[in-house]
């Protein structure tokens, strides 16, 4: 197939419609498992556990598919194969009810959704042209969102009917595999074949100004922790109410950060495409600083949340977008596939230390301590951006594609 100068083409829509229901698969567990867990007496610091550790795998996955994709020639099989465990590892939570399951069919799912991260997102940019970078990452993470809403929203009901914990897992199965079928029938791959696919290193130098920018993904995603402890604390806050509607509060509270991501990451596209991927980025991260800041401080009781799950919806949607499209226009397509797996890698790191040091800071210092110590690693990670932009913002625009703007 060859290159396509619009990004609205079958690789794209493919995939966005793979994210919308393999997310409304996961999202869908993931929005009934900590109060799952909570049901089963198991605390924030098991919760940081699944988090943390499912993130050490699916990091190296990530890794690996980077190097890998170098010298695979057909990502699509192993791609839709990925899907295919994610589902039924997750499918697989309606028989356990002890820790160590969990954390193990976490593993498996987050390594195979690990793989397939780099791998989807080269096939994403081999299939458009540079200038819609942004709007391509962002329509697939606006489908990604989209089963984010949807996933908790069917959850919500099932629980508002009485449906118990573990049977919703189950449930999980049907959007998974029709995510798997997206996949397999929409996507289409280049069938030319590259004859410098053998040449490519598996490990290709990637410059300078590079590395320096994934420090300061590494560093804002120390603090960035899953948003699975939003609905933890939202949980937390009901002082006691552990049944029946009342679990619908929380699950609801996910659905409205995630329809906000799911609106904001089209427009967090297009802006970064017109605008400055840098710039842009950094606004993403001054709204993230503020979240974890305002998380550590505000009042309890659930009110002081609301703004917070949209402030962190939109933050999320601009930094999932603009990283990969920064990613892809710096680094050229002899080494973007490892390229993408390091910043995959990067982020991954950056989720197990704040998911693991979020959760036991929880149980073991409380929120201030917990979100407070977040907030220090997002500003960390702003100021880092800042001088990014500052010392190469110049040479990335002119010898990288125009990243600093």
């Amino acid at each position: 197939m060859e290159r396509q100068a619009s990004w609205k083409n079958r690789t794209v829509f493919g995939f966005t419609l793979a994210s919308l229901l393999s997310d409304a698969s996961h999202e869908m567990a993931t929005a009934v498992l900590p109060l799952y867990l909570q049901h089963l007496g198991l605390g924030a610091s098991v919760l940081g556990m699944i988090e943390g550790l499912s993130d050490v795998f699916g990091s190296g996955a990530k890794w690996v598919a980077g190097a890998a994709g170098q010298k695979i020639q057909r990502k699509k099989p192993i791609t839709a194969l990925s899907y295919a465990v994610v589902t039924g590892c997750v499918g697989a939570f309606s028989f356990v009810t002890t820790a160590l399951p969990f954390i193990l069919l976490r593993v498996i799912a987050w390594t195979a959704r690990g793989f397939r991260g780099p791998l989807r997102d080269n096939l994403i940019a081999d299939s458009v042209e540079p200038a819609q970078y942004g709007k391509a990452y962002g329509l697939e993470r606006a489908g990604d969102m989209a089963g984010a809403v949807l996933g908790p929203l069917l959850a919500a009901g099932f629980l508002a009917l009485g449906m118990k914990l573990d049977r919703i897992f189950l449930l999980t199965l049907f959007p998974g595999l029709g995510a798997v079928l997206a996949v397999l029938w929409i996507v289409r791959e280049k069938t030319t074949k590259d004859e410098t696919i053998k040449q490519r290193l598996l490990r290709p130098p990637l410059p300078a100004p590079y590395w320096a920018f994934l420090a300061a993904v590494l560093l804002f995603g120390m603090g960035d922790f899953s948003r699975t402890f939003l609905i933890f604390e939202a949980g937390r806050r009901l002082s006691g109410a552990h049944t029946g509607i009342y679990l619908t509060v929380p699950v609801l509270l996910y659905v409205l950060h995630n329809a906000v991501s799911g609106l904001s990451a089209f427009p967090a596209g297009a802006l970064t495409d017109r605008w400055s991927h840098a710039k842009t980025l950094l606004l993403g991260y001054g709204m993230g600083f503020a979240f974890t800041i305002g998380l550590a401080f505000l009042p309890g009781g659930l009110l002081p949340l609301l703004p917070l799950f949209v402030l962190s919806g939109v933050y999320i949607a601009i930094e999932e977008t603009v990283e990969k499209a920064a990613a892809a226009k710096m680094i050229p397509e002899g080494a973007r596939s490892y390229a993408l797996g390091m910043l995959a890698t990067a982020n991954s790191v950056g989720d197990l230390v704040s998911s693991v040091l979020t959760g036991w800071l929880l149980d073991q210092r409380g929120p201030v301590w917990a979100y407070g110590v977040a907030a220090g690693f997002t500003g960390a990670g702003f100021l880092a951006l800042f001088c990014f932009t500052i010392k190469y913002g110049k040479s990335v625009k002119h010898e990288m594609t125009e990243l600093g703007g």
